[in-house]
């Protein structure tokens, strides 16, 4: 009774479609308004993103502060462009001197953690500091597409 029902009561998407789609384990994650009607978290194949990279934790988090101070405090979302500077003021990464734009890039090329991160930030919203094997990164989504 219970083993047959669990899953067709769950809506039978995420972890039964799995297999099929590849890699997608946030897709279980999202809302389940994937595709074109909402922001397709775990169902893209490419992501346009900005990041900030820092090899110490301090440094990202002031990066973080000033993200925050200026509009994540408020609730608002980080204007590209403003993002773009704080990502040429504090970020590592070659990509720093173009204000963190890593332009578009398909599932399976970053590694881990960065992937996951940027696979299942909403558009328009700014990930909270993470470490991936590179160091500790912020990142910036600013599109999804198949």
């Amino acid at each position: 009774m219970g083993k047959d029902s669990k899953p067709k009561e769950s809506g039978g998407k995420g972890k039964g479609k799995q297999a099929a789609s590849g890699s997608d384990e946030n897709a279980s994650k999202g809302k389940g308004k994937g595709g074109k009607g909402g922001d397709g978290l775990g169902t893209c194949t490419y992501v346009k993103a900005r990041h900030i990279l820092c090899e110490k934790q301090s440094k990202i988090n002031e990066a973080y502060k000033k993200l925050q101070d200026g509009w994540l405090g408020n609730g608002d979302k980080v204007p590209p462009a403003e993002f773009a500077k704080i990502a040429q003021e504090y970020s590592e990464c070659p990509s720093g001197k173009k204000g963190g734009d890593l332009g578009w890039f398909p599932r399976g090329k970053m590694a881990g953690p960065f992937q996951d991160v940027a696979f299942g930030t909403p558009v328009g919203a700014t990930s909270a500091p993470f470490k991936s094997t590179h160091g500790y990164h912020i990142i910036l989504s600013e599109g999804r597409k198949n």
